[in-house]
């Protein structure tokens, strides 16, 4: 596996696991019309709107957008072909950090996305991507020494995951309809 900065090629593989963390996010804790609501904002102007402002994010700083490629069965070989827009691997999963201009949104970093495809987790793949948000956000000049991120109360098992990388539970998100 591959842990790599996000980059031109990756387009496809990037906007499944987008649609997946996008989907995921409306099934399983909130029911059918929850998921209808992601499902249905996924359109092709919303695919272009949001690479538009992965772009942005990426010529801020490439690390940004993060990848993480699987090459397994990419031997790179004799028999491999030069053309196949595959040979250098799937996107399984991406962590998004926003750039440190978006620093005074929180006071700290904020760790937008993280997203791995269910066949790859409890590999470690997700440690790695989480490794690399967390180094990004070092670097990051930053009014408090944090590294921020919303999850879904009803998702344990992201829970879990962001308990066991030390994050604690930091004041309350509230919402309203607009």
């Amino acid at each position: 596996m591959e842990i790599r900065p996000y980059e031109p090629g990756d387009e496809e593989g990037l906007w499944h696991c987008k649609r997946a963390f996008e989907l995921g996010l409306g099934s399983g804790t909130g029911g059918d019309e929850k998921r209808d609501k992601y499902e249905g904002k996924l359109d092709r102007d919303y695919r272009e709107a949001w690479f538009e402002w992965v772009e942005r994010c990426v010529d801020a700083d490439p690390r940004c957008v993060t990848v993480a490629v699987d090459d397994a069965g990419d031997d790179g070989g004799a028999d491999a072909d030069p053309d196949d827009a595959d040979a250098g691997g799937e996107v399984v999963g991406y962590v998004f950090v926003l750039p440190e201009s978006h620093r005074f949104i929180w006071d700290a970093a904020v760790l937008n996305e993280l997203y791995l495809a269910p066949e790859h987790r409890g590999t470690g793949v997700a440690d790695d991507l989480m490794a690399a948000a967390v180094e990004l956000a070092r670097d990051q000049d930053l009014p408090l020494d944090r590294l921020v991120l919303d999850v879904d109360r009803e998702n344990d098992r992201a829970k879990a995951f962001y308990d066991r990388h030390g994050f604690d539970h930091w004041g309350e998100m509230v919402a309203r309809e607009v």
